[in-house]
């Protein structure tokens, strides 16, 4: 080999080595330090976001514009529970007529519903008013109509038992009872609300203030309320007593039953560390 050749040789190494030095090396060293900043600041990222979301989700804290700083935050409910009589009644007296043809239904209604409603007393203890009216047709076998049937309703309301009945007997001989419903007077749920109340509110400062101290702090503060009223559980069905021997056009004896009222308060409050 002449040194010709072996100089040709060697200049593909020095090719290489000549890109090395003067190309890839600086290339590298300028920006090695911005690469490894970009990978510290990925990886601070991807670690150090996760507290400040916990903190931005908690639900436990909150702020309170004053040098206590953050404060826990405690939901609670109380209830108060009364029984009470049902002192009012609602009767329900109906009629029905039938006839081939719907004005005939209609008309009959009608003229039960006008004799009814003149006849009722005109006194405060009872009051009398018109209910639930509907006339429908009948079917035969063949899908077409044979007949028309109608009925009519009256309401009966008072808190007079005696009253109450004594006016529906007046109409037995047009209209029967249908329906009984027993329940509490406006009146009388608003007063036993008010009285549960303020029982309710005692149970609910108790319980936040017995909930503080067991968890080391001195008191409370009521951060909102919010107040349920106007629960109610019906004792067993009232009763309907006839006596045996009524005379005609008697009412029934009545006899209503209780409702179990509630009063519900439920809130949150904060808590509050001894005052140093």
């Amino acid at each position: 080999m002449t040194a010709q050749a072996g100089h040709l040789s060697r200049r593909p190494a020095l090719w290489r080595a000549f890109f090395l030095e003067h190309v890839m090396q600086p290339f590298f060293f300028k920006y090695r330090r911005n690469l490894v900043a970009a990978v510290v600041v990925g990886v601070s990222g991807m670690f150090g976001a996760a507290p400040a979301v916990v903190q931005g989700q908690s639900s436990v804290t909150e702020t309170v514009p004053s040098q206590q700083g953050l404060l826990p935050v405690a939901t609670l409910s109380a209830s108060a529970t009364t029984q009470v009589d049902q002192d009012t009644v609602r009767i329900t007296l109906s009629t029905q007529v039938d006839d081939s043809r719907r004005e005939k239904v209609s008309a009959g209604l009608d003229s039960v519903l006008a004799s009814v409603l003149k006849q009722a007393p005109a006194e405060s203890r009872v009051k009398v008013s018109s209910g639930n009216y509907r006339v429908w047709p009948v079917h035969g076998e063949n899908g077409k109509i044979k007949g028309w049937q109608g009925r009519a309703d009256v309401l009966i309301e008072s808190s007079d038992f005696n009253a109450a009945s004594a006016v529906a007997g007046q109409f037995s001989d047009r209209m029967s009872i249908s329906n009984l419903y027993f329940f509490v007077s406006t009146a009388a749920r608003n007063e036993a609300e008010a009285v549960l109340l303020d029982q309710a509110a005692k149970s609910f400062t108790q319980r936040a203030q017995s909930m503080a101290a067991a968890f080391g702090y001195q008191g409370f503060r009521i951060k909102d309320l919010a107040l349920d009223g106007g629960g109610a559980d019906y004792s067993p069905m009232p009763r309907m007593m006839v006596a045996a021997a009524a005379p005609e056009k008697s009412g029934p004896a009545l006899e209503g039953g209780t409702e179990n009222v509630t009063v519900s308060v439920r809130g949150a409050v904060y808590l509050l560390p001894e005052s140093k």
